[in-house]
């Protein structure tokens, strides 16, 4: 992986190992915020260890609410083709995660169902959805039958990945990238069955080159169609592979989110649909303990970092900035004062986010300074206390709630206590720290110096 690149221009290394761009002053793009999204993605694939047990409970709702609801306990249920159900085995897989009970027996059933999932990153949906492509391919047949979508280069390279292990015990199934970059003669049609790659170069492949007779196609998946509808044009190019596609096509979409705009584009591609969705996990603070310190600016809310220093290190922990170049600062000024920090940006290349990631998971750094490219689905057991050095808002100022629970939910995992402390240092900070306690009616303290017993104690 260390030829992946999402970022095409120059970077380089600070004294402090981070890589900065030139213009770092600038904010944040749309188009950059939606790169992070695929690239936060990416990062989730290449850190992850083993599955996440989740504790959403999962809500299906079947096209055909009379016939049966089947969901397995072990793989063998399935009835795969043996040499199937060695890959399965030999990628770890012991049993079916959850999203794979439900979804396995509805991808895989005769007549094909089409299905809506929603999964977040970890729970196996790839090797669900992977499986049942191989199911499906009739091994004989030298063409493309079945078309999988992914949002960038990396992402498809990543679940060709999953493709080629779980098939490896099949050798007569061969693989396709339709990825920039991957230039075929005109005229010339593609022997592998399946074919991957990103929806811009799958529908020249469908349209322009007819490099795939769309009308062959069985199974159709539509992966991380959240960061897909993020991304210009990816929208369109998406239906318009899927009207070239036969009636009779299996369509899958997966989605770790399923915002209004994830909604509409899902009911446009996948016709008479079976969905499996995540219950929303109640929003639980209780194990966390919140505090708030008042400062001036931004050099007293450095001083008071520094004072509680000494606390917060007996643990993990995880310090929140609103941008990059605070980040880059706070970090800076952290080392200057000796302290060992870690930080994480989204100027880093996806590879040594996942470097740094690994380091503070090991305890190789007690401390990591990030922005919000870290706050969703990066679970590092020991974090203890986090630290909101900018409290979170949207593009207008207001307070961004669903990103300050992912940020403090990074703490009191698994039932352990955790530690919330938020900087405010002006009155419209203060003003912001107000909404969100309404909104979650929770009252967050303020932090004197009698609670530094009471931190160390959580922290220890």
């Amino acid at each position: 992986l260390s030829s992946l690149h999402l970022k095409e221009e120059k970077t380089k290394p600070d004294a402090n190992g981070a890589v900065v761009k030139a213009d770092d002053n600038v904010e944040k793009t749309e188009d950059e915020e939606k790169e992070d999204r695929a690239a936060q993605s990416l990062l989730n694939k290449l850190i992850r260890s083993n599955l996440v047990d989740t504790t959403n409970q999962v809500e299906v709702l079947q096209r055909d609410p009379t016939s049966p609801l089947y969901s397995v306990k072990s793989f063998e249920e399935l009835r795969l083709k043996p040499q199937l159900l060695e890959g399965v085995y030999a990628m770890g897989f012991n049993r079916p995660s959850k999203i794979q009970e439900n979804a396995l027996p509805m991808m895989l059933a005769e007549p094909p169902q089409n299905l809506i999932a929603q999964s977040q990153s970890g729970t196996g949906k790839t090797a669900a959805f992977v499986l049942a492509m191989l199911s499906r391919v009739e091994p004989g047949n030298k063409y493309p039958q079945c078309l999988c979508l992914s949002p960038t280069y990396e992402l498809a390279l990543q679940t060709g990945k999953v493709i080629e292990q779980m098939g490896k015990f099949y050798p007569e199934l061969k693989l396709a990238y339709a990825v920039r970059g991957n230039k075929l003669e005109r005229g010339q049609k593609i022997s592998e069955q399946i074919v991957i790659g990103t929806p811009g170069t799958v529908l020249d492949w469908c349209s322009k080159l007819k490099f795939i007779d769309p009308k062959k196609i069985k199974v159709f998946v539509l992966d991380e169609a959240d960061v897909m509808i993020a991304t210009q044009g990816h929208q369109d190019q998406s239906i318009r592979i899927q009207r070239m596609l036969p009636r009779d096509c299996q369509m899958l979409l997966f989605s770790a989110t399923f915002e209004d705009s994830v909604w509409k584009f899902a009911q446009k591609v996948v016709p008479d649909p079976n969905i499996i969705k995540l219950k929303r996990e109640e929003e639980t603070l209780d194990t966390i303990k919140q505090y708030y310190v008042l400062c001036n600016n931004r050099d007293e809310k450095f001083q008071a970092l520094c004072n509680i220093y000494g606390a917060i290190t007996i643990a993990q922990a995880m310090i929140f900035c609103h941008t990059r170049k605070t980040a880059g600062w706070l970090a800076a000024e952290l080392s200057k004062e000796g302290h060992q920090v870690a930080l994480l940006s989204g100027e880093m290349m996806v590879e040594q986010r996942a470097a740094v990631i690994e380091r503070f998971r090991e305890g190789k750094e007690k401390v990591l300074v990030t922005t919000n490219v870290c706050a969703r689905g990066i679970d590092v057991e020991q974090v203890s206390v986090v630290i909101n050095f900018d409290l979170p808002v949207d593009k207008d100022g207001n307070p961004d709630n669903e990103t300050y629970l992912h940020r403090i939910g990074r703490t009191g995992r698994f039932g352990k206590r955790g530690l919330a402390i938020n900087m405010v240092d002006s009155k419209h900070s203060m003003n912001i720290l107000n909404r969100i306690q309404e909104h979650f009616n929770k009252k967050i303290n303020k932090l004197d110096t009698d609670d530094l017993d009471e931190i160390e104690k959580i922290t220890n």
